[in-house]
């Protein structure tokens, strides 16, 4: 049988061929001009855009950290520093091995268990291939046992900076504070543009109030970098602004001397230039070295200084509220005066007692046999509660309340530094809002000696000693003295401001009342007649003790057999020299006892300090 041969048909081929050519050179033709018109989209009409974004990838901007403000005292003795300090830093892209190579490292370098949680943070946040620190402050023996060994740690480095240092440790921190690690609560209050770069913050005293005068402005240096972030090279810098230095109105020998004088008594006092209003002594006892807190304090001392029952970090100067005690009582004085329910001549009896009128109730004077028959210098120089207790419910709650409100009490003073509260002066209105219930006449006369509801801060009190001493002019106290930009020799000083001027009826009430305290300090039955013996300068005072907490009605105090810490406190203020004031103070001695055996004589050890140059 023959095979059948099958003749191709050319002419279909072809023109299944060319069908087939036409429509692929189609396609290939729309493929060409849609990349055309995406390269004429990307080239052209976005070009600006895509050119910025490849910049961006390749030019990176860099803070350059400034240099934190110095702050000095009055005198130019420096408080706060930067100190060269070297930090170790590992690169964890350049390690194979990080817990062998912690443990290797731990072997010459001390690292602690803050240093770890620290690092293993920072860690967690950052890029490989950023440096992140471990340890701070490395002492010149470690930096010298890492550079022996630093062949055997790649990815491990040594880097020099600037940290904070207070060389005058403990002294003075409750005004100067202290900085430390910015945390997230920081982050919310500050500029993070400005803060670029910045590891640490203000977080009390003068270095929290004044964080934007002493942190300055932060520098950038543009660089080129690699698509892994690494530095090429330096392509622009821009120098950072360094913070101003301050220097406050504190007496640092002044401070050193109020702080020795309290010995092992906790407690607080201010010193004030009445005519200024400067702070020349911010104390409060007992302190603490800010130096740990810099770059995180361990939490084992931290808890020392938390859990310790006299609590060094509180700020009783601006935050410690007490009862003012009979150091209010030339200011219930002169009220009595300016109101003319009392006068040179007028007296009234004490028989150690004061009793209201319809009342059995008997309100102890401190005297238990009584005074006798006084006046407002003998009530004054004696402290006399029964004398008080009687002019305090002539004049009413009312009027007690409104002319103590001119001398500051129950407000804030307006101190340029965070912190300060405003004590409690009372009134029927206060109690009826906080307590729900009316005003008794027996909360009057305890009024009229400081006690009470009644509440003043150290600070408030030497405020209003200082416009006495002025006779009526309150000067707003103030810590900072004067600024001073990096690398300038001009000081730009802080100026004193008026808050308020006083007035008065008769001028001669403000003689009269000073008067008495200066024979409470030099007259023989003065209560603080011990520190005005041998005095080469004249002293008015007026001493002050405390109740904490009340008596019953046929009780009597007796300190030896109270435990310390329900004893009263012991309190005095003063200003000298009485013709031409240059120093106010107020000094309180918690659960000291008296004012004339305790706390007078840190006061007088204060004013000798300052007014006669006496060392330390």
């Amino acid at each position: 049988m023959l095979r059948q041969l099958t003749l191709k048909d050319h002419l279909h081929e072809y023109h299944l061929f060319s069908n087939r050519a036409i429509t692929l050179l189609v396609i290939c033709g729309l493929l060409l001009l849609a990349l055309l018109s995406r390269l004429l989209y990307l080239q052209v009409i976005e070009h600006e855009h895509f050119t910025t974004l490849s910049e961006d990838n390749r030019v990176k901007l860099q803070p350059i950290v400034p240099n934190r403000g110095l702050i000095y005292d009055r005198n130019g003795i420096l408080l706060a520093d930067n100190f060269p300090s070297y930090r170790l830093e590992i690169t964890a892209e350049q390690i194979d091995d990080m817990p062998s190579t912690l443990a290797e490292l731990e072997e010459i370098i001390h690292i602690r268990e803050i240093d770890r949680d620290r690092f293993d943070k920072l860690q967690a946040r950052k890029p490989r291939f950023e440096a992140v620190p471990l340890r701070f402050h490395l002492s010149d023996e470690e930096v010298a046992r890492f550079s022996v060994n630093r062949h055997r740690f790649p990815g491990v480095e040594i880097k020099a900076g600037l940290a904070r240092h207070y060389p005058q440790g403990k002294l003075g921190v409750h005004a100067v504070g202290y900085v430390g690690r910015i945390d997230e609560q920081s982050l919310k209050n500050i500029d993070s543009s400005n803060y670029s770069g910045t590891t640490h913050i203000g977080k009390t005293g003068v270095e929290k109030t004044y964080e934007k005068i002493l942190h300055g402005t932060v520098g950038v240096r543009q660089v080129e970098t690699t698509a892994q972030g690494r530095v090429v090279r330096i392509l622009k810098r821009t120098p950072p602004v360094p913070g101003q230095n301050l220097y406050l109105t504190l007496d640092s020998r002044l401070q050193a001397a109020t702080e020795a004088a309290f010995g092992d008594y906790s407690g607080s006092a201010v010193a004030l230039d009445p005519k200024t209003g400067d702070v020349l002594a911010l104390v409060s006892m007992p302190t603490y070295d800010p130096n740990p807190f810099v770059n995180g304090i361990d939490y084992d001392d931290y808890a020392k200084l938390r859990d310790d029952k006299d609590e060094p970090l509180f700020n009783r100067a601006l935050r410690g509220q007490y009862p003012p005690g009979s150091t209010i009582k030339p200011f219930i004085g002169l009220a009595g005066l300016e109101q003319g329910l009392t006068g040179v001549s007028s007296s009234t009896y004490c028989p150690g007692f004061y009793m209201l009128p319809g009342s059995t109730r008997k309100y102890r004077d401190w005297k238990r046999g009584g005074h006798g028959i006084v006046d407002l210098d003998i009530a004054i120089t004696q402290s006399c509660d029964v004398y008080f207790y009687d002019l305090a419910r002539s004049l009413g709650i009312d009027r007690l309340h409104d002319y103590l409100q001119h001398f500051g009490f129950g407000q804030r003073t307006g101190i340029d530094i965070v912190g300060e509260l405003p004590g409690l002066l009372p009134s029927p209105a206060w109690k009826r809002q906080h307590n729900g219930e009316p005003w008794f006449p027996g909360e009057t006369i305890i009024t009229g000696i400081g006690q009470g509801f009644f509440l003043t801060t150290p600070l408030q009190l030497a405020n209003a000693t200082s416009v006495l001493a002025n006779r009526g002019y309150w000067m707003t106290p103030t810590i900072i003295r004067a600024e001073q930009e990096s690398g300038q020799d001009a000081l730009l000083p802080h100026r004193s401001q008026i808050a308020e001027t006083l007035s008065i009826n008769d001028r001669e009430n403000w003689d009269r009342v000073i008067h008495s305290m200066v024979d409470v300090v030099h007259s023989l039955r003065g209560t603080a007649r011990g520190i005005g013996t041998d005095s080469p300068y004249r002293i008015a005072g007026k001493t002050g003790t405390a109740q904490v907490y009340g008596l019953k009605q046929d009780e009597e105090y007796d300190a030896e057999t109270i435990p310390e810490e329900l004893r009263d406190h012991a309190l005095f203020i003063a200003f000298a020299p009485v013709d031409d004031p240059q120093i106010a103070v107020a000094v309180i001695v918690e659960h000291g006892g008296g004012g004339g055996s305790v706390a007078a004589p840190i006061a007088r050890k204060m004013m000798d300090s300052y007014l006669l140059d006496e060392p330390v």
